[in-house]
């Protein structure tokens, strides 16, 4: 359920806003979306996980105040960001 190390590269190396950055709200924003999108696949299996669904629903409020971020500082990054990852927002 966790990501490996080339997955994170992978989604880092194409969200980074410059070499070795990490910690930007795009990288921060990519990296909570490819985690919901995988325990999302994984409560599809395990419905009862409750302990799990906590963690996702703290992922989802994080991902959401990074994106308002982003959104009241550089409102074209934010719509670039969300139409690459295919947010509904």
């Amino acid at each position: 359920m966790a990501m490996n190390a080339e997955e994170k590269k992978a989604v880092v190396d194409q969200y980074a806003r410059a070499e070795g950055d990490t910690g930007s709200p795009e990288v921060q924003v990519a990296l909570l979306t490819f985690n919901i999108k995988k325990l999302t696949e994984h409560f599809a299996a395990h419905k009862h996980d409750h302990h799990s669904r906590q963690g996702l629903v703290r992922m989802v409020n994080s991902r959401r105040k990074l994106l308002d971020y982003l959104k009241s500082k550089d409102l074209e990054r934010y719509r670039s960001l969300i139409s690459s990852l295919g947010l509904r927002r």
